[in-house]
Order: structure tokens, then sequence, then C-alpha cells
């Protein structure tokens, strides 16, 4: 059997790797800034794509600020999203799938209404994290927070692929658990955020085909039997032949929306299913969400592969505070 604490492993590593090159659409400027990026690197500014410019966040009440001092670069061109970060440094979601993990871990098990204390803990925290950008998700869940909701029912429509960040870290804490509960435990958590059918549906795919390759299922098999409604083996097989930029560019959105992002996920993850070093490299250099598509491959092909050292090392999580994991992953 192969372990899942190494898929949350491979999902750290896909995300950090993508971490500079998060949400660039202009893939000549991404080459310029970057070159081909191949291991961690930090970011720098300025971002050509980042609409941090025209974006606006105005907390309705203290309770509901989440940005605290990075609110400042709001407004202002040019800001990196992740400007703070360093090289092998995750970005926010993955920051609290980290920190799900080690409460599950520390816990013996999942629970819904302490997770939400913890989340509240660490966004409401100054300097918990050193992201620029906070997304819609956590945004308007504050929001909802500060008119008097109770957390479980907090939760906005958000149907972006960031929802998928923590799938990973939650199967790997609960492994051993049987799957249709391991599955309703999915879905309980994701909708705690993402009140999103589709999200919520890949949410139960990634799931499954997670679960499958860990109990030895080849990656590809598990593809077809448990994500059938996001992956056609026909079709990937007939685009193989051509260039990844051309599939998540122009067959499919690079952005973040869940249908688009988490095909084309499914398809780099089965186009390098032997290859993890290039399975990442790949999805960090067709740019847009990179970051949260990375969690996606990252986790797939280090269910089939194992995360290769070198990628686990480099990771700042994992030389730190995530000792336990390392741990359990050698």
């Amino acid at each position: 059997m192969r372990s899942l604490t190494q898929a949350f492993l491979g999902s750290l590593a896909g995300d950090a790797l993508a971490m500079p090159g998060h949400w660039y659409y202009d893939l000549a400027a991404l080459h310029r800034d970057y070159g081909t990026i191949n291991r961690f690197v930090a970011p720098h500014n300025p971002h050509p794509d980042s609409i941090l410019w025209r974006s606006t966040y105005s907390p309705p009440s203290p309770e509901a600020d989440i940005l605290h001092d990075q609110a400042r670069y709001w407004g202002v061109r040019g800001i990196h999203y992740h400007q703070f970060l360093v090289a092998g440094e995750n970005t926010l979601n993955l920051r609290l799938a980290d920190e799900l993990y080690r409460m599950i871990c520390s816990d013996g098990g999942y629970d819904a209404d302490r997770w939400l204390e913890r989340y509240v803990h660490c966004l409401r925290t100054p300097g918990w994290h050193r992201d620029t950008y906070v997304e819609e998700v956590h945004r308007g869940f504050f929001i909802n927070r500060a008119k008097g909701r109770k957390l479980r029912s907090c939760a906005i429509s958000d149907e972006h692929i960031g929802g998928l960040a923590s799938v990973p870290a939650l199967v790997a804490a609960t492994e051993g658990m049987a799957l249709e509960e391991l599955r309703q435990t999915v879905q309980l958590h994701v909708a705690l955020s993402h009140q999103h059918p589709g999200v919520l549906h890949a949410a139960d795919a990634l799931t499954r085909v997670l679960h499958a390759t860990a109990q030895g299922t080849e990656l590809e098999a598990a593809l077809v039997e448990n994500a059938g409604d996001f992956f056609s083996l026909r079709r990937a097989q007939e685009w193989v032949a051509l260039a990844d930029d051309e599939i998540v560019g122009r067959r499919l959105s690079p952005a973040c929306y869940i249908e688009d992002a988490f095909r084309a996920s499914l398809y780099l993850a089965w186009k390098y299913r032997n290859d993890f070093s290039a399975g990442l490299i790949a999805n960090v250099m067709v740019g847009g969400d990179n970051c949260h598509r990375g969690v996606v491959v990252g986790s797939l092909l280090a269910a089939a592969n194992g995360c290769p050292r070198e990628w686990s090392d480099g990771l700042l999580a994992s030389a730190g505070h995530l000792g336990l994991l390392v741990n359990h992953s050698e």
C-alpha cells in the first residue's frame, strides 16, 4: 500500500513550486521573469498580471479583518500576490491545509467545529501568515461571521479549485479510514467553506482517486474508474502530442474555475504519471492558477510515485513545523 502522507507532501511541493509564477497569464512574461521554474524560488515584484490594483476589501467590522498589515498593498499596481514568501514556502490555502493536518494528527480524528475555531483563530491572528492575497472564499466567510452567522453557516458558493487545497491533507491525516466515511468527511469539510456543487463533486473525485492509488491501483486506472466526469482517457490520448500550453491555455482555461481547472490538473497528472518532477514543472509553466492545480497534480503524482526527497527536503513546512509529516514519510 502506498502512503497518503506522500500525497500530502506532493500537494505542498506543487503549491510551493508554483508560488512565484502564480496567476501569470502572459507566459512570455513568466519566462522572462523566472526562466523555467524547476526549483523552489522566491517571488519578486512587479507581477505584470497582478490584479490587486483593482481589488478592494473593506471589512464590515474589526472581526472581519483578515488582511491585517497586508491591506495596504491592495489597490497598488504590480504587487505580487505572495510577495513576502520565500523559496519553498506555501501559500495561504496550503498553510491552512498544514494546520488541518496537524490538528487531526494531534486530536486523533477530525472534528468540524474544532477546525472552524482553529480556522478563525489563524486568520484573525496578525502575522500568522505572510500572504498578501486572501481569497474571496475567506473574505466571504468572515463577512458572514461578522453578520452574526454561526460558523457552520458562513460558507459561500465559491466555484474555484482552491476548494480542493485541503483534500490531500485531510485524506493523509485520516489514513486508514474506510472509503465511504472518508468521502463523507471530505464533503463535510469542503462544504464548511465552499458551498458549490462543482467543487464538492471534484473533491469527491479527488478523494476517490487518491484512495484508489494509495491502495495500489495504477494512476491511469484510478482516474478512469473514479474521475470519469472530469477525465476522458480517449481525449487525453488525443491531446498528449500537443504542447501543454495548447491544452491548458486553449483547450482548457488556465484560470481557477473548477470545471476546467480540475480537468487540466487531472490531464497533467495523467500525462506525467511516471515523472513527479516533470509534472510539477509542466503545471507551473502553463501559468494561471498553477498553485491550486499544483495541489492536485502534486498529490496524485506523489500518491503514485512518492514525493522525491529533493522536493520534500526543500519545503519550508516539512523542514520546520511539519516534523511529524517528514517522520511519517521516511
